[in-house]
């Protein structure tokens, strides 16, 4: 009978650990703060609006920001976390470097107009601050406005070392873009859905350098770029690239919210090869080809693949906690 209760004890333990990331996600609620802090929405998005005005390069940098947080702890804001002499952190690792301060400002400003409210002070994470501050910024340069699940708790760690590999590359084709989503439950539509947050921000030259210079031997430049797009770029990309210029993710409409990311695929204009292989890989270009003649239809895949990847990795009782400061833990 002993072997018979070690066995059972063990499925009890294998199930429990199987429906722990279930139940975490499952305490996540559309009215999770309506008693403790009715106004927290309308007070986020003050917040957005006002560094808005002061920047447009708030948009892409809070949508940047929720990206990288949930990709490697899951939604929980240890991307927020600052460095200290014991602990490099998330924000810290190379791949992390490009984010823009004017995210962090934003979450650090939302928290601050927060606790300010003595029914909402220390009421709030910083993880949802992030959440709602990502619904605002798409909603206010044009996307699709949606209901966030609040709920989740700030995390315990933040570490450079957990970054590494837990990122799309720009380089990814479409098996290591499905294969890394998946990991984190997404599936392939969520995953062009996503990639669609590049209709909004720029990108480093160096990030793109090799399909404009040394893509290959017999093929210096991408083919699957657009001979005219290419050319645009070398101009405003020279060889000895300067790591200080940008250039647009979308062209076309750079600080709008839109499907036209899909319509520029279709020409060729994807800046990455991550982009451009969604429509010159065929189990993909089918979506591509519907989304580009199609705004309602993608909004509604954008918006059902941001609430499924701000369920990812949501802390809940002991593994997290309400940060008194998001950029330092308790």
């Amino acid at each position: 009978m002993g072997g018979l209760h070690i066995l059972i004890a063990v499925l009890l333990i294998s199930c429990v650990s199987i429906f722990l990331p279930e139940l975490a996600s499952a305490q996540l609620r559309t009215n999770y703060y309506a008693k403790t802090c009715p106004n927290v929405e309308s007070i986020v998005r003050n917040v957005v609006n006002q560094k808005i005005q002061q920047t447009i390069i708030t948009v892409p940098a809070v949508l940047r920001l929720f990206f990288h947080d949930c990709f490697v702890e899951g939604c929980d804001s240890s991307v927020i976390i600052a460095s200290t002499p014991g602990n490099t952190a998330e924000k810290d690792h190379p791949d992390n470097l490009s984010l823009a301060g004017d995210g962090f400002d934003t979450v650090v400003k939302a928290k601050a107009a927060i606790d300010a409210n003595p029914i909402c002070k220390n009421r709030v994470s910083c993880a949802d601050i992030l959440a709602i501050a990502t619904r605002d910024v798409i909603e206010l340069s044009g996307g699709p406005r949606y209901q966030v699940e609040l709920g989740r708790l700030d995390g315990f760690t933040s570490k450079a070392s957990n970054v590494e590999g837990n990122l799309p590359k720009p380089t990814f084709n479409l098996d290591q873009l499905n294969s890394m989503f998946a990991s984190h439950g997404l599936d392939q539509t969520d995953m062009i859905a996503l990639s669609a947050a590049h209709t909004l921000g720029a990108s480093h030259c160096n990030k793109f350098s090799n399909r404009i210079y040394n893509f290959s031997p017999k093929n210096p430049v991408d083919p699957t770029l657009s001979k005219t797009f290419a050319a645009q770029l070398q101009q405003m990309c020279p060889k000895n690239v300067d790591p200080q210029i940008v250039i647009n993710l979308d062209p076309i409409t750079p600080n709008t919210f839109d499907n036209v990311y899909f319509q520029n695929l279709q020409k060729g204009m994807g800046l990455f090869t991550s982009d451009q292989v969604l429509f010159t890989d065929k189990r993909s270009k089918g979506t591509v080809d519907l989304w580009a003649s199609n705004s309602k239809v993608f909004q509604t895949a954008f918006v059902n693949a941001m609430t499924k990847l701000g369920r990812v990795g949501v802390k809940s009782g002991k593994n997290g906690n309400i940060r008194r400061d998001c950029g330092a833990f308790n």
